[in-house]
């Protein structure tokens, strides 16, 4: 690939331009822009959350619609059971890393390796749901764009990606605006509805009237007790994304610790009203939402292709006095727009946990360097590939894709809590009486979010295992056993570097080879710059493609360069670099332990276009030659007309950088 002006200045473009290191602090989140970047996944659940538990109510008919109000209590308490835990979490754990630091620290590395990798699998399904679900109410908004549908998950899932390359600060002030507008209108309907309900004149659902057909008819009690655990964990979608806060810890001002607790309170108090109020309004407004459409007895329209609206729909008609008002359009765009915008949260916990696994060795170190705008640039551009390849495998569908949803959310909820029952135990042993009495119920706290998030752990694997749950219980064994074949590598490499104290300095001859492909500028200066390192012996080395051509460039030689032998190798099948290198291998077995340094003329080239008339040979010989012990590669550059035309007509503090990637880029074997 060349590199050109093009490539930088387009960047700059898209990303902005580059934030010095000790600039850090500048681009650290006060709480105001903190909540939409990390909390926009649990606030924007409210949207389906209730959704979901009366959709599965409905399985057993109209007469199960009464238990709603219990379970969303239970969903409720949850939450506040996940918040106040997590909040313990970061003030414990302020230095982020969340569920996989605690559970790390006070289960042990398989268990935290076991959090990580459900942890991330559940970040890139953040992704992929919220994108797909936000596409599917806009597509409901407009029908037109239903064709294009793949096409927009997969320039959303991109254009969120260039957002956060332009690190958190700037993501946080484009996604503040509609999270706070998203929680404003579901606040302001909450309100209306429960005033109206309150002066007499209670909303009233487009659906009320409609009869269920039950896809699930029975009496048995074993049947309902299911069909109501799985109504609960259909809720508890509303919890995805609690944890995002306690991973992001490093990315709040100081006190960092401080500022994320508190800004945890603020989303486990907005969510839960909104949740909460949501629900009570379905049930105030007697919403019937059916799976099947065709289900809803009495519906108008086509059952068959005319979906049902949404219960947020329902009830800002029902609430705000029918589909053509603005406050009814206002909170329906909203909701689309946050939905889209709720997979920020996995844009931000999914880089900030890869880049603690790497600096703990679980993921290649890449991962832990930040880019140009001080943001975890690769584990952005990975969650955004392995995000955008999981909605193409998937169709765009969200209804398939959030079958595999919640599973790793409540796998690391229930280890995390189970680790910091450990953590206060292990307090309790040491801490001063005074102080006894908060840790005990602490601990308290823990171990009952502990039982709940476990038992919800298992009945959605349960109920969803053979709806598409099975993937990700085959994806996180298969992170995990990633992670740890790249700790054992790190290990092995380290433990292969390191010294030993009774190394000895080995005195080493090197002996030098230049390639050449013809007699001319570069490959004298490659001489030149090879004679001056002083080697041991010094051998040019060419390889016979045509044998009119190497005769004529042995006279040549043998008159410009009589002190330094050429050696010819032959070459049937027109083959360039396993010549070069079988000779190359063959002369450092007849030098014993001495090292053998090849040589490489290269062009330089400017122009894009001319990168095409040159072929990439060099590449390809050091990529061959790497991999042969002993040998090194010195590469010697010659820039051609066009490559310092640009540094001497229009200098710029870039050029010495960019010619280097040039050098790198767009050279090759002279000839």
């Amino acid at each position: 690939m060349l590199v050109t002006s093009t490539g930088p200045r387009l960047k700059r473009l898209l990303i902005g331009s580059p934030v010095r290191s000790d600039r850090r602090a500048e681009t650290l989140l006060p709480k105001r822009l903190a909540l939409p970047i990390f909390a926009s996944d649990p606030l924007s659940s409210v949207a389906y959350a209730t959704q979901e538990i009366m959709l599965i109510l409905t399985l057993g008919g109209l007469a199960f619609l009464h238990l709603a109000p219990f379970v969303g209590l239970a969903v409720a308490l949850l939450l506040v059971v996940v918040v106040v835990s997590y909040r313990q979490v970061v003030r414990a754990y302020p230095g982020g890393g969340g569920s996989y630091e605690v559970v790390s620290r006070n289960l042990g590395a398989p268990a935290g390796i076991v959090v990580a990798g459900a942890l991330l699998v559940d970040y890139v399904l953040t992704v992929a749901v919220s994108v797909t679900a936000g596409v599917d109410n806009l597509v409901s908004m407009l029908p037109a764009l239903h064709q294009h549908r793949l096409l927009l998950d997969v320039a959303i899932i991109a254009l969120l990606a260039v957002v956060n390359l332009r690190g958190v600060r700037e993501s946080g002030r484009v996604f503040a605006l509609p999270t706070y507008l998203f929680v404003a209108g579901v606040l302001v309907m909450i309100v209306a509805g429960l005033a109206r309900t309150a002066a007499g004149a209670a909303p009233v659902a487009e659906s009320a009237g409609h009869a269920i057909r039950p896809e699930l008819v029975t009496s048995n009690t074993v049947a309902i007790v299911f069909l109501v655990l799985r109504a609960f964990s259909s809720g508890c979608t509303a919890l995805t994304g609690a944890e995002a806060i306690s991973n992001g810890v490093p990315a709040f001002r100081e006190p960092k610790a401080r500022n994320a607790a508190r800004t945890m309170t603020v989303m486990g108090l907005l969510a839960v009203v909104m949740f909460a109020g949501v629900t009570a309004l379905a049930v105030i407004a007697d919403v019937h939402y059916t799976q099947n459409t065709c289900d809803l007895v009495g519906f108008a329209g086509d059952c068959a292709t005319q979906p049902q609206r949404t219960v947020v729909a329902q009830l800002a008609a029902a609430v705000f006095g029918g589909h053509d008002t603005i406050a009814y359009h206002y909170l329906l765009g909203s909701t689309a727009l946050v939905l889209v915008l709720a997979a920020n949260t996995g844009f931000n916990g999914f880089p900030l946990l890869t880049s603690i696994l790497a600096r703990d060795s679980y993921l290649p170190r890449q991962l832990a360097t930040r880019g140009g705008r001080l943001a975890l640039s690769n584990g952005i551009l990975l969650l955004a590939f392995v995000a955008i390849t999981l909605v193409l495998v998937f169709g765009g569908s969200s209804t398939r894709l959030i079958q595999l949803y919640i599973v790793g959310v409540f796998t690391s909820f229930t280890l995390c809590q189970t680790g910091m029952v450990r953590h206060w135990t292990a307090r309790l042993a040491d801490c001063p009486p005074a102080e006894s009495g908060r840790v005990r119920r602490a601990r308290l706290v823990n171990a009952v979010g502990a039982v709940m998030t476990g038992v919800v752990l298992v009945v959605v694997v349960l109920t969803k295992f053979t709806h598409g749950a099975y993937l990700v219980v085959l994806a996180i064994p298969l992170c995990c056993f990633t992670m740890l074949a790249v700790r054992r590598h790190y290990r092995r490499v380290g433990q292969e570097l390191a010294l030993n104290g009774d190394e000895d300095e080995p005195v080493t001859r090197v002996h030098g080879i230049v390639l050449v492909a013809a007699l001319h500028k570069p490959t004298l200066r490659a001489l030149a710059f090879a004679r001056a390192t002083g080697p041991a012996s010094l051998t040019a080395l060419t390889v016979a493609l045509d044998g009119a051509t190497t005769g004529e460039l042995r006279e040549r030689w043998a008159q410009r360069v009589p002190d330094v032998p050429l050696v010819v190798v032959d070459s049937p099948y027109r083959e360039m670099a396993r010549p070069v290198v079988e000779y190359v291998r063959r002369f450092r077995a007849a030098h014993g332990d001495d090292l053998v340094c090849v040589f490489v003329p290269e062009y330089v080239v400017g122009r894009w276009w001319e990168a095409l008339l040159h072929n990439q040979s060099a590449l390809r010989l050091k990529g061959r030659l790497l991999f042969e012990r002993g040998v090194m590669v010195a590469n010697v550059p010659w820039h051609l007309e066009s490559s310092s035309r640009d540094r001497v007509d229009r200098p710029r503090p870039g050029d010495l950088r960019l010619g280097i990637a040039r050098a790198a880029d767009s050279s090759e074997v002279d000839g």
